[in-house]
């Protein structure tokens, strides 16, 4: 069974060269998921799930960021560009874990 959460929050970029761009779990949802699947994490704090944003769904993973002390949720450029995000901007989102 999965685990379903809906939240908004700004797509950032890392300020890298060709950064990743992320979105940032609230971190109440973040100490839920550490403390009832952190078992189920991969290295270095990587935990499958699946995203949706709009109307665009796809399999990926999120990241535990132990300096923001939440998991991170890469957005690809494609994913982007398919649902015309902006750097900056809130977007809805739902994860399933």
């Amino acid at each position: 069974m999965k685990i379903k959460y809906e939240f908004s929050n700004k797509l950032w970029q890392h300020s890298s060269s060709g950064g990743w761009c992320f979105v940032p779990l609230p971190e109440r949802f973040a100490e839920e998921i550490r403390e009832t699947m952190k078992w189920q994490e991969e290295g270095w704090g990587r935990l499958k799930v699946t995203a949706k944003i709009d109307n665009i769904e796809w399999k990926t993973a999120i990241w535990f960021d132990t300096k923001m002390n939440t998991y991170l949720l890469p957005i690809k450029a494609v994913i982007r560009t398919r649902g015309n995000l902006e750097i900056g901007k809130n977007i809805d989102v739902v994860i399933l874990v």
